[in-house]
């Protein structure tokens, strides 16, 4: 609700108990629901009330319609499909609930005098909220006290960090740089822009999924031609053929449900929720579904240092005095008393240098990823500056920067104390600064870095450190966690351009000195070079690069920010997961891939069959319980077990052409045996069961030949399944053949069929080798297309 801003809210002590409880009564509380997630309820809805199920429902009661019940058996698999498809989504749901609440966005209010930790859904109007470094912003506020830096990007697209000073507003959405300040809540709920933006954090985020975008094509495809198609063949068969009412309704019947891929949103849908449950299991909590494809793409992955090669922590190695008489540990425990910052680095110092209070500081420059530095101005004493020496000294000191360059290069960080007699004002930096000491700190690499790195390099990932640091500093920790190609490393500083920026993505390893807009640069022109970008972050200075990547995973240790505009959020903050993460995404985006191929082949065939028997007025060569039991056998139930299977090799190439062409060479394969035995039975004027029996086996036993043709039998499960499949699709045929409409078959018959099988093999592989022929030959075309236009476009335009 929306109201007045109180004036009389005491800063230090906050609400009272009281007044909080009159606030969430009244529903004057910071409720906002995630428009991202579905409820059961609608989970339910929207596996039930599908288009293709609404085809199904007609298709049954037009076969009750008739009495034919035999051929309902579609309708069994088509309910067990959705139960199951329900109860996975369902499933999958409520593991990234309890993930969810983990790490759920916390904020510190003062109430009752005493500050704590609440969620921001129950931020209540008039809250004083405690604000600091990496907080993201839920709530329309006023400053009341102290000084903020905010970066309002997610909220206007801009970049840039504007200073907040008490009586300034804050805009939810935004995110704090630096700074700590009391602000009071002046909006809540959908109020604010927390409402829109909070919720849309992640759908700013969201990225084109060429999974979903293939998927959704050949569905749209199916859908604009199963109605009128299904509509045409009963009028032709039962108008122009003359064939009884209920023949034409079951040929209709079995030709539409052909054309039904409904195993295949099922299997899409079934894959993804047993990945972001099994990534559940591992301390992963996925945003997004679909990126779970993003990550089995990913040819690039970008690593900030912090917490990914590093644990995150430093630790102090030496203090080196540049000027005699300077008293460099108590002037820095004073900086350490009168700064609040809480990255890595002040940590650090903390913890080894004591702590003094005999200066009084007067102002403070709390520490930015941007400025790369922090200081305090004390009375009497002018300007101390602390942090990284080329962005304190542009004009650099030849003595000082060899001195430095000796550490960085055994991989030591460097920080350069600075003093300057004058007081600073604002952000910027004092005049007559001068160089009095060096700090050499190190970092703590994690244990598991080099296994982790040695998994990517040997996956065909191309590995980028990008940080804040030295980039010297920066390659030997790359180099010392096993990174290959560390010495190929730049300074950030020096690439001033995006044209220089792109040209440096393609030579170096490593970058250092980067700002968070360089960061964003660099993602950018990897994803311009064609990379599917992943990146890694846990700060504030992450997010511009977070939101551009194609794949962003955040650190549930690290900011708000970052975690609320992220894919994936590592809730143990452990970078060794990531092997685990990119392993599911393949897996699940192989498989998929692979089963496609497979449900397509019945659609590609019926559909042609239901167009060939409208041309020449032919009876459809299929009844539905027919089709029904070779998709059980052929493609349902192997597909769904292989589906489980581990298939780590890297996605890529379009989904679509890659489906296609496996779908392509069974669908093919199967209209042309179809003809031949068409055509044979025209010829000996066989009857409509003998063509339909024959045309059963052919297609059965080709549509398992696509299962080795897809998954080839390198394993003992694919062998398994394989001759299973077999066994049993025979077995049926055997057991019921009056309920499958199966007929005996002469010696002719018998030898027309064995010869369409035999030679089934090399029609697939034929046919297979054709489609990579015209692929290849298309690839040059239109390589050939392009290159005219690039040169077409770089040629000097002549003016007449």
């Amino acid at each position: 609700m929306n109201a007045q801003l109180e004036k009389g809210i005491d800063i230090r002590g906050g609400l009272t108990s009281e007044e909080v409880e009159q606030r969430l009564n009244d529903g004057r509380f910071n409720y906002q629901e995630d428009a991202n997630a579905k409820s059961i309820k609608q989970i339910i809805r929207d596996n039930l009330l599908t288009f293709f199920n609404l085809i199904n429902a007609v298709l049954a009661g037009l076969i009750i319609f008739v009495v034919s019940f035999k051929n309902l058996f579609f309708l069994g698999i088509v309910i067990c499909n959705t139960a199951i498809g329900i109860f996975q989504e369902i499933r999958a749901k409520k593991t990234l609930d309890k993930l969810s609440l983990i790490t759920a966005s916390k904020v510190t209010v003062r109430r009752n005098h005493k500050s704590e930790k609440i969620s921001v859904d129950d931020v209540v109007l008039d809250d004083i909220m405690l604000l600091t470094t990496g907080n993201q912003i839920c709530a329309d506020s006023v400053v009341r006290q102290g000084t903020l830096e905010v970066n309002e990007s997610l909220i206007s697209g801009e970049s840039d960090i504007i200073v907040k000073r008490p009586g300034d507003h804050l805009f939810s959405g935004s995110f704090v740089v630096s700074g700590q300040a009391a602000v009071q809540v002046e909006h809540v709920g959908e109020d604010n822009f927390a409402f829109k933006i909070m919720s849309e954090a992640r759908k700013l985020k969201k990225h084109s999924s060429e999974l979903q975008r293939s998927i959704n094509i050949i569905l749209k495809i199916i859908s604009i031609l199963i109605v009128p198609l299904g509509a045409g063949l009963f009028a032709s068969q039962y108008f122009i053929s003359e064939a009884a009412f209920a023949d034409s309704v079951v040929n209709m019947v079995a030709a539409v449900l052909g054309m039904i891929p409904e195993g295949l949103v099922l299997l899409t849908s079934i894959a993804l929720a047993v990945g972001v449950i099994h990534l559940g299991k591992r301390q992963v909590l996925v945003h997004e579904l679909f990126c779970i494809e993003t990550l089995a793409r990913v040819d690039v992955l970008c690593l900030d240092k912090t917490g990914t090669l590093t644990e995150g922590t430093m630790k102090v190695e030496d203090l080196i005095l540049l000027e005699e008489n300077v008293p460099a540990e108590e002037i820095i425990g004073n900086i350490m008393h009168s700064l609040q910052d809480d990255n890595a680095t002040f940590m650090a110092m903390k913890e080894h240098f004591p702590e003094y209070q005999n200066y009084r500081a007067v102002h403070t420059i709390p520490f930015s990823s941007a400025r790369k530095y922090s200081g305090v101005s004390f009375e009497g004493k002018g300007t101390y500056i602390m942090g990284a020496y080329e962005f304190m000294f542009p004009q650099e000191d030849s003595f000082l920067r060899q001195k430095i360059d000796m550490h960085t290069s055994k991989g030591i960080r460097v920080l350069v104390l600075a003093h300057s007699p004058a007081m600073a004002e604002g952000t910027g930096l004092p005049e007559h600064l001068k160089a009095c000491a060096i700090i050499l700190l190190s970092d703590v690499i994690r244990s598991d870095a080099k296994e982790t790195l040695r998994y990517f390099a040997e996956r065909d990932v191309r590995l980028m450190v990008i940080s804040g640091d030295n980039p010297a500093t920066v390659a030997n920790i790359a180099r010392k966690a096993g990174l290959n190609g560390a010495d190929a490393y730049v300074d950030a500083t020096k690439l001033k351009t995006k044209k220089e920026i792109q040209e440096a993505v393609e030579k170096y390893q490593v970058f250092g000195r980067v700002t968070p807009e360089q960061k964003k640069e660099i993602v950018l022109a990897l994803k311009k070079a064609k990379h599917t970008v992943a990146m890694t972050g846990d700060g504030v200075n992450d997010v511009l690069a977070l939101k551009e990547a194609d794949c962003s995973i955040a650190m549930a240790a690290g900011s708000d920010a970052a975690k609320n505009c992220s894919n994936l959020v590592l809730l143990d903050s452990n970078f060794g997961s990531m092997p685990y993460i990119v392993r599911e995404g393949r897996r699940v985006i192989n498989n998929i891939q692979s089963a496609a191929s497979l449900f397509l082949v019945k659609t590609i065939f019926s559909l042609i069959l239901t167009i060939m028997s409208l041309l020449i007025s032919a009876s459809y060569p299929f009844i539905p319980i027919q089709l029904s039991i070779i998709s059980m056998w052929a493609v349902g139930i192997p597909t769904f077990v292989l589906s489980l299977e581990p298939n780590f090799n890297r996605v890529s190439g379009s989904f679509l052409k890659n489906v296609l062409q496996n779908a392509l060479t069974g669908a093919l394969t199967i209209v042309l045996e179809i003809i031949c035995i068409t055509a044979f039975c025209r010829l000996f004027e066989t009857s409509v069961s003998v063509r339909s029996t024959m045309c059963v086996l052919t297609t059965g036993i080709t549509s398992l030949y696509m299962i080795r043709k897809v998954y080839p039998l390198e394993s003992v499960l694919r062998k398994v399944i394989y001759y299973m499949m077999f066994f049993l699709f025979l077995v049926s045929l055997l057991l019921v053949p009056d309920m499958l409409n199966m007929v005996d078959i002469k010696f002719r018959e018998i030898i027309v069929v064995l010869g369409l099988v035999l030679f089934t093999p090399h029609i697939i592989d034929t046919i297979y080798e054709i489609l990579n022929y015209g692929k290849r030959g298309y690839r040059k075309i239109a390589s050939y297309f392009r290159n005219r236009k690039r040169q077409n476009s770089a040629a000097p335009k002549v003016l007449p």
